[in-house]
Protein backbone atom coordinates (compact mmCIF):
# COMPACT_ATOMS: atom_id res chain seq x y z
CA UNK A 1 0.00 0.00 0.00
CA UNK A 2 2.94 2.69 1.20
CA UNK A 3 4.76 2.28 -2.95
CA UNK A 4 0.98 2.78 -4.45
CA UNK A 5 0.79 5.56 -2.34
CA UNK A 6 4.64 7.22 -3.32
CA UNK A 7 3.72 6.07 -7.01
CA UNK A 8 0.32 7.90 -7.07
CA UNK A 9 1.97 11.32 -5.09
CA UNK A 10 4.57 11.40 -7.89
CA UNK A 11 2.13 11.97 -10.37
CA UNK A 12 0.54 15.31 -8.17
CA UNK A 13 3.15 17.45 -9.88
CA UNK A 14 2.56 19.24 -13.11
CA UNK A 15 5.89 18.96 -14.12
CA UNK A 16 6.38 15.10 -13.47
CA UNK A 17 3.08 14.43 -15.46
CA UNK A 18 4.63 16.55 -18.58
CA UNK A 19 7.68 14.74 -18.39
CA UNK A 20 5.78 11.48 -18.31
CA UNK A 21 3.86 13.25 -21.50
CA UNK A 22 7.12 13.89 -23.36
CA UNK A 23 8.88 10.27 -22.38
CA UNK A 24 5.43 8.74 -23.47
CA UNK A 25 6.50 9.54 -27.50
CA UNK A 26 10.28 8.46 -27.41
CA UNK A 27 12.96 8.13 -25.05
CA UNK A 28 14.72 11.66 -24.19
CA UNK A 29 17.90 13.20 -22.83
CA UNK A 30 17.49 14.98 -19.90
CA UNK A 31 19.03 18.04 -21.80
CA UNK A 32 15.75 17.48 -24.73
CA UNK A 33 13.04 17.99 -21.10
CA UNK A 34 15.16 21.35 -19.90
CA UNK A 35 15.22 22.84 -23.29
CA UNK A 36 11.31 22.14 -24.29
CA UNK A 37 10.14 22.71 -20.28
CA UNK A 38 12.09 25.33 -19.93
CA UNK A 39 13.44 24.51 -16.88
CA UNK A 40 16.93 24.32 -14.89
CA UNK A 41 18.54 21.21 -15.25
CA UNK A 42 18.63 20.61 -11.76
CA UNK A 43 14.67 20.68 -11.09
CA UNK A 44 14.54 18.14 -14.52
CA UNK A 45 16.92 15.82 -12.72
CA UNK A 46 15.45 15.82 -9.22
CA UNK A 47 11.93 15.21 -11.21
CA UNK A 48 12.96 12.47 -13.13
CA UNK A 49 14.95 10.60 -9.67
CA UNK A 50 11.82 11.16 -8.15
CA UNK A 51 9.90 9.47 -10.90
CA UNK A 52 12.32 6.76 -11.42
CA UNK A 53 12.22 6.25 -7.43
CA UNK A 54 8.54 5.56 -7.80
CA UNK A 55 8.83 3.27 -10.73
CA UNK A 56 7.43 5.38 -13.68
CA UNK A 57 10.23 5.82 -15.73
CA UNK A 58 14.04 4.15 -16.73
CA UNK A 59 17.64 5.21 -17.33
CA UNK A 60 19.97 3.98 -19.31
CA UNK A 61 23.75 6.03 -19.40
CA UNK A 62 25.23 6.24 -22.96
CA UNK A 63 28.76 8.17 -22.20
CA UNK A 64 28.07 11.08 -19.90
CA UNK A 65 24.61 11.75 -20.82
CA UNK A 66 21.21 9.84 -19.45
CA UNK A 67 18.28 8.98 -21.42
CA UNK A 68 15.23 8.15 -19.90
CA UNK A 69 12.46 6.51 -21.33
CA UNK A 70 8.76 5.34 -19.94
CA UNK A 71 9.23 2.06 -17.45
CA UNK A 72 7.67 -0.82 -19.52
CA UNK A 73 6.56 -2.83 -16.50
CA UNK A 74 3.94 -0.07 -15.39
CA UNK A 75 0.41 -0.99 -16.48
CA UNK A 76 -0.86 2.40 -15.56
CA UNK A 77 1.26 3.96 -18.11
CA UNK A 78 -1.31 3.41 -20.89
CA UNK A 79 -3.85 5.34 -18.83
CA UNK A 80 -2.17 7.86 -17.90
CA UNK A 81 -0.46 8.47 -21.22
CA UNK A 82 -4.42 8.46 -22.31
CA UNK A 83 -5.56 10.73 -19.94
CA UNK A 84 -2.57 13.18 -20.08
CA UNK A 85 -3.52 13.46 -23.99
CA UNK A 86 -6.08 15.01 -23.57
CA UNK A 87 -4.83 18.06 -22.25
CA UNK A 88 -4.12 21.58 -24.03
CA UNK A 89 -0.57 21.61 -22.43
CA UNK A 90 -0.47 17.71 -24.42
CA UNK A 91 -0.64 19.45 -27.65
CA UNK A 92 1.72 22.53 -26.66
CA UNK A 93 4.70 20.24 -25.05
CA UNK A 94 4.19 17.90 -27.80
CA UNK A 95 4.68 20.65 -30.64
CA UNK A 96 7.36 22.48 -28.23
CA UNK A 97 9.88 19.15 -28.86
CA UNK A 98 9.17 18.77 -32.53
CA UNK A 99 10.38 22.30 -32.98
CA UNK A 100 12.90 21.78 -30.68
CA UNK A 101 14.23 18.77 -31.83
CA UNK A 102 13.59 20.08 -36.11
CA UNK A 103 16.40 22.76 -34.57
CA UNK A 104 18.71 20.32 -32.85
CA UNK A 105 18.91 18.54 -35.66
CA UNK A 106 19.85 21.55 -37.76
CA UNK A 107 22.17 22.81 -35.17
CA UNK A 108 23.64 19.63 -34.37
CA UNK A 109 24.41 18.59 -38.34
CA UNK A 110 22.43 14.93 -38.05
Amino acid sequence: MQLLALRLKALSDTTRLRIILLLGDAERCVCDLVAVLNMPQPKISRHLAYLKRTGWVKNRRAGKWLHYSLAENVDANRALRDALDRTEQAAADRAAMRDYLKEKKIRCGG
